[in-house]
C-alpha cells in the first residue's frame, strides 16, 4: 500500500469507538509497554490485575497522557499505585451505602424523588478512585431487560420518583440497541420526567458520541448527560468535538469533577478546566470531595483543601463556570454542599458578609410592613 494512504486509514480506524475498546490496554504488561512503568507501578499493576479491580486505558486516553511523566495527572488516575494496598481509617468498601439503599435488583434509592439504575459493570476506562470498585468489571456485563425487570416494576409503582440516573459501569459503553431499550422502558413510565446518563465516555472514548448514538437517543429527550472531566489535559480536540456534538443534539451536559490529590487540587488547574468546559458548552456542576473508597487515601484531599480552593475561585470565575463543592455523606445519607463561610455575623435585621475582595458589607433586612389602605403597603413606623 502506498504510504501516503496509510495515515488516513489509521486515523479512520482510530475514530471507530469499537476499535478503541478492542485495543484498550487491559494488562500490567500492556501498560508497561505503553508507559514504561516504574518497578513499583508494575508490581502494583500486577497486583491489581490479580486481585480483580481491572485495568482499562483506551488508546484515546493514552494519547492524552504525557507518557514519560510519572506525575502526569492522567496517569495518576488510571495507573495502579502501591498505596492502593494500604488501609486508611476512613476507607469504606461501599462509601455511598448503595447496597443498604437497594430497593430492587440494580436500583438504588437514596432520595425520595430519584433513583440510580445500574445497567452494567463495565466501563471504557477504569479509574483508580472508582466509587463502585467493589463491583465494576466483575464479569456480569450489561444487564438484560429481564434482569432489570424488578427495577422497572418498582419504578412503575412509585409515582414520587421523577428522575432516574442510568449508571453502572458506564451506560454509553454499551451497544446502542441495549441502551435504547432501557431508555425506552423508562420513557414508558409516565411519572419519570428526567433521565440522566452518567458517563465518562466523553473523556475516555469521545468517538462513541457519534450520529448513530445521538440519533437513537434524541427522540427520548429530556436526556441529560452527566460526565467527569477532572483535568484540562482531558479536553483534547476530539473530546471538545464530542461535547459540541452532544450540545448540538440537545443534550444538556453537566460535569462532575472529582477533587484528586496531585491531579487537580490547584486553583489554576481548576480554573483552566472549568473555563474550557464552559467554552465547550458543558456546565461545571459539582466539585466532588472524593468518596472514601478503600485503597484511595493517596488520592483524597482533606475537606479544607476543597474549601480553600473554592474561596480562591469565588469571584474569579463566572457563575456558570463555578460548581458546588459537595461531600456525598458516607453511608448513603446524601450530598451536602460545603464551602467558605462568607457571613461575618448576624444581628437583628443586619447580616454582615465578606466579599471575595475581603470587603465587609452590611445587608439590611426589609422593615416589617403594614396594610394602611387597600393595595397600599407602608413600612411600619
Amino acid at each position: 500500500m502506498n504510504s501516503r494512504h496509510v495515515l488516513p486509514l489509521v486515523q479512520e480506524r482510530e475514530q471507530d469507538w469499537k476499535w478503541q475498546l478492542q485495543n484498550t490496554l487491559r494488562t500490567a504488561d500492556q501498560l508497561n509497554d505503553a508507559l514504561s512503568l516504574s518497578e513499583e507501578e508494575l508490581i502494583s499493576a500486577r497486583r491489581a490485575e490479580a486481585e480483580g479491580f481491572p485495568i482499562a486505558v483506551t488508546p484515546h486516553y493514552l494519547s492524552l497522557m504525557k507518557s514519560n511523566d510519572r506525575n502526569c495527572p492522567l496517569r495518576r488516575q488510571v495507573v495502579p499505585q502501591a498505596h492502593e494496598g494500604l488501609a486508611d481509617p476512613g476507607d469504606l468498601r461501599d462509601p455511598l451505602g448503595e447496597e443498604a439503599h437497594e430497593v430492587a435488583p440494580e436500583l438504588v434509592r437514596r432520595y425520595p424523588d430519584r433513583t440510580v439504575l445500574l445497567v452494567s459493570d463495565r466501563c471504557a476506562i477504569y479509574c483508580r478512585f472508582c466509587t463502585r470498585s467493589r463491583m465494576v468489571g466483575q464479569g456480569g456485563g450489561p444487564r438484560s431487560l429481564s434482569k432489570l425487570s424488578k427495577a422497572f416494576e418498582y419504578l412503575r409503582k412509585e409515582p414520587e420518583i421523577k428522575d432516574v440516573i442510568i449508571s453502572g459501569g458506564d451506560p454509553l459503553a454499551m451497544a446502542t440497541s441495549r441502551l435504547l431499550k432501557i431508555v425506552e422502558e423508562l420513557r414508558s413510565i409516565p411519572h419519570i420526567e428526567t433521565i440522566r446518563l452518567a458517563t465518562r465516555v466523553p473523556v475516555a472514548l469521545p468517538q462513541r458520541i457519534n450520529s448513530e448514538l445521538l440519533d437513537a437517543l434524541k427522540p427520548h429527550h429530556p436526556l441529560w448527560l452527566m460526565t467527569h472531566f477532572n483535568h484540562p489535559q482531558e479536553l483534547g480536540d476530539e473530546n471538545i468535538a464530542a461535547l459540541n456534538r452532544l450540545a448540538d443534539a440537545g443534550f444538556p451536559v453537566m460535569n462532575q469533577t472529582v477533587l484528586l490529590r496531585g491531579v487537580n487540587d490547584d486553583a489554576s488547574v481548576l480554573t483552566a478546566l472549568f473555563r474550557r468546559l464552559v467554552r465547550a458548552r458543558a456546565r461545571p456542576y459539582y466539585l466532588l470531595q472524593m468518596d472514601p473508597v478503600s485503597g484511595t487515601a493517596h488520592l483524597r484531599t482533606p475537606v479544607k483543601t476543597g474549601i480553600q480552593l473554592m474561596e480562591k475561585l469565588q469571584g474569579r470565575l463566572s457563575g456558570i463556570a463555578l460548581p458546588k463543592l459537595i461531600i456525598d455523606a458516607p453511608g448513603g445519607f446524601g450530598k451536602v454542599p460545603v464551602g467558605p463561610n462568607y457571613i461575618v455575623h448576624q444581628d437583628a435585621g443586619v447580616t454582615r458578609v465578606r466579599t471575595h475582595r475581603g470587603v465587609e458589607v452590611d445587608y439590611l433586612d426589609p422593615q416589617p410592613v403594614v396594610e394602611s389602605a387597600p393595595g397600599l403597603r407602608h413600612p411600619q413606623s
